[in-house]
């Protein structure tokens, strides 16, 4: 099903794959992009943690674990979305 050997295809080689590419992954930039949004919230919110509970203020175990999680999700979620053009 290659429409590149039709006669009447006038579509680029290089738009073709490009338009391949995204539509085995779409919004692939914007996914990473909300994903590092994300992933830089929790960090910052579980840094902003770690320094109180080193200065002794008190940090409920519940928000800690939360926040932790998320870290962890959203770390995993990045690594997942990684770049994986060495397969194809």
């Amino acid at each position: 099903m290659n429409n590149s050997n039709k006669p009447g295809s006038n579509l680029n080689p290089n738009l073709r794959a490009r338009l391949l590419k995204e539509s085995k992954n779409p919004y692939r930039g914007l996914r990473r992009a909300v994903w590092i949004a994300l992933f830089g919230s929790a960090a910052l919110g579980f840094f902003i943690m770690v320094t109180n509970i080193v200065a002794g203020e008190t940090v409920s175990m519940n928000d800690l674990a939360i926040q932790t999680s998320a870290l962890l999700i959203l770390g995993f979620l990045l690594f997942k979305d990684r770049n994986k053009e060495l397969k194809d």
